[in-house]
């Protein structure tokens, strides 16, 4: 198995924080809102993900 460069991580939290600010702009107007709906968005958004890491590690571990 190819091992991911950490450097590639770092382009998960502006694809983070993109994702979530154009999310919480759409539902709301208040900036207010908008940074609170963005924060719960980048939560789930990474729990998400660190669901679908463990799964895939978990087989990945099963598998070798």
């Amino acid at each position: 198995m190819i091992p991911i460069s950490p450097t590639y991580l770092l382009y998960y939290l502006p694809l983070l924080v993109a994702i979530s600010l154009v999310y919480g702009a759409t539902r709301h107007e208040d900036m207010s809102l908008v940074f609170r709906h963005a924060a719960y968005t980048a939560y789930w958004i990474t729990s998400f993900m660190g669901i679908i890491f463990l799964i895939l590690w978990g087989v990945g571990y099963l598998v070798s």
